[in-house]
C-alpha cells in the first residue's frame, strides 16, 4: 500500500521568507520525504523573486498564486498537485521529524478518508496552548470540538490531508471570505458528500503566528447558515445563532443566496 501513496505537500506562502524558510527546513529533515513540494506563492513583487529562489533551493515547485486570498491559493495549489494525496501546509508550520511519517501511516489505514492533525500554537514565539484535535463546524459558524476522531467533518485549516479526488472532481473551499470559517464550511461540505473526517492520533505541527487574527464575522455568518439550513437543519437554532449579528443584517440575504447555491445540489462544488 505504501508504493501507491503519493503524498503532495501544497505549501500557500505570503511575504514570510524567514518563516518559509523555517518550514522547508523542517519538511525537508523528514523521517520520510513527501512525493512532492508545491509551494504556492502569493507575495507582492518585492517578495516573490526571492520566495522562488528559497522553494527551488529546496527542491520545491513554484507556482505564483492567484493573489485572491488565502482560500483561493488553497484551491489553486491543490489543483496544481500530482500525489494520490494533498497535505495542506502554511508557511509559519514547523513539523517534528517523524511528522509525515505518521500522516502516511495514517493514509494507508484509511486512503479514502481526509485527515487531520493536532496543533501547538505560538504567539509572537511564546507558547498559548495545544489541542491534539482540529476543529469541526459548530452549528454557531466557529468551530467546536470533535467528539468522534475516526468519524467528523473536523477541518485544520492548514494541517489537512485531503484525497486528490476532492478537488479532481471539483470540490473548493469558499474563496469569498477573508480568514475565518470558509475551512470549518468544506469539512461539512465534504463531509455530506461521502468524505468523513479522521483524526491523525499524536500528529501534531507548530504553529508560529505573528498576530491574533480574527475570523472574517461575514464568514461566521455564511458557515451558520449552511449548517442550519442544509447540514443539520433547525430554524430556531439558525435564529439563536443569527440574532445577535443583526449588525450584518443587511448582508444576509447574499450570504442566504450564497448558501443556497452551493448546498441544494450537494453533489456540486
Amino acid at each position: 500500500m505504501a508504493s501507491e501513496i503519493l503524498l503532495s505537500i501544497a505549501l500557500v506562502t505570503r511575504n514570510r521568507l524567514e518563516f518559509l524558510q523555517r518550514c522547508l527546513k523542517s519538511l525537508r529533515q523528514q523521517s520520510v520525504q513527501p512525493f512532492e513540494i508545491v509551494v504556492s506563492d502569493d507575495s507582492d513583487d518585492s517578495y516573490s523573486e526571492l520566495t522562488r529562489a528559497l522553494a527551488l533551493d529546496h527542491g520545491c515547485r513554484y507556482l505564483g498564486g492567484p493573489r485572491r486570498g488565502l482560500y483561493a491559493n488553497r484551491n489553486f495549489v491543490a489543483q496544481h498537485c500530482q500525489g494520490t494525496h494533498i497535505r495542506t501546509v502554511d508557511d509559519d508550520h514547523v513539523l517534528s521529524t517523524d511528522h509525515l511519517a505518521r500522516c502516511l501511516g495514517s493514509i494507508e489505514e484509511d486512503p479514502g478518508a481526509v485527515w487531520t492533525t493536532g496543533e501547538t500554537g505560538y504567539l509572537d514565539g511564546k507558547l498559548v496552548g495545544s489541542t491534539a484535535r482540529a476543529n469541526q463546524l459548530h452549528p454557531s459558524g466557529v468551530g467546536g470540538p470533535i467528539e468522534n476522531p475516526n468519524d467528523n467533518w473536523g477541518i485544520s485549516d492548514g494541517s489537512t490531508i485531503y484525497p486528490s479526488e476532492v478537488f479532481a472532481r471539483g470540490f473548493r473551499m469558499v474563496e469569498t471570505f477573508g480568514f475565518g470559517s470558509s475551512y470549518l464550511e468544506f469539512g461539512a461540505f465534504l463531509y455530506v458528500n461521502g468524505w468523513k473526517c479522521r483524526c491523525i492520533p499524536e500528529a501534531m505541527v507548530e504553529h508560529y503566528a505573528t498576530r491574533l487574527r480574527l475570523p472574517d464575522p461575514l464568514s461566521v455568518s455564511f458557515a451558520c447558515i449552511c449548517y442550519n439550513s442544509y447540514f443539520r437543519p433547525s430554524r430556531a437554532r439558525l435564529i439563536r445563532y443569527l440574532a445577535p449579528r443583526w449588525r450584518s443584517w443587511i448582508e444576509m440575504p447574499k450570504l442566504f443566496q450564497q448558501a443556497r447555491q452551493r448546498w441544494a445540489n450537494r453533489s456540486r462544488a
